[in-house]
């Protein structure tokens, strides 16, 4: 009887550490799949911005446009729209905003505007005051792109002017040295100033 009731103690124990095992293996899945969705969930859209459930938004380098959806039939008058230097407040007259919040950076109140498209969404140009530089979300809090993931749309690269196209082409291979983990441009000017400098102490 001592004999049969080890053997089923050595049974219970071997099922309990399978059961563990399936359980962590299941774990380590889980964790994969969230690891993997919140990567996706940071992938820019076509736009270089976001779509969320309330709004979506896209940029480039100079401006942000923000398009919030709302009932067909919508009318400018129906629309109460706040824009600060750092702070957007956006929603329909007597309901509870839809978008109300510290912006993820400072805009140009004076150059930025909004209008009714469509009589259905609310859209939103805000002109970043710091140009040359990706917003990660729209309000701090919001959902964040990933911005080494933005794609700059090098076609437009040709309308700016000389000095502009020349910062944006650095900043685009600083951007892509950056993901792949090699020097940026400032990097490489210190590694050939240190090698300058050794060369002339050395001759």
């Amino acid at each position: 009887m001592v004999i049969i009731s080890e053997y089923q103690e050595e049974e219970e124990r071997s099922s309990d550490e399978v059961v563990a095992a399936a359980a962590k293996g299941q774990e380590v899945e889980a964790a994969k799949e969230k690891e993997q969705k919140d990567q996706e969930e940071n992938i820019p859209n076509d736009g270089n911005g976001m779509d969320l459930e309330k709004y979506s938004w896209t940029q480039d380098l100079q401006e942000v446009n923000v398009s919030v959806p709302v009932p067909t039939g919508t009318k400018s008058r129906f629309v109460t729209c706040d824009i600060k230097k750092n702070h957007l407040k956006v929603g329909l007259k007597g309901q509870p905003p839809i978008i109300d919040g510290e912006l993820h950076k400072a805009v140009k109140p004076d150059e930025c505007y909004w209008n009714i498209e469509d009589q259905n969404t609310i859209s939103i140009l805000l002109t970043k005051l710091h140009q040359l530089e990706w917003w990660k979300c729209i309000v701090k809090g919001d959902p964040e792109i990933d911005t080494k993931k933005v794609e700059p749309e090098s076609s437009r690269l040709s309308d700016l002017n000389p000095e502009t196209r020349k910062l944006v082409e650095k900043m685009m291979f600083n951007q892509s040295q950056k993901s792949k983990g090699l020097p940026t441009s400032g990097d490489i000017e210190k590694q050939e100033l240190m090698k300058k400098f050794m060369s002339e102490v050395n001759s």
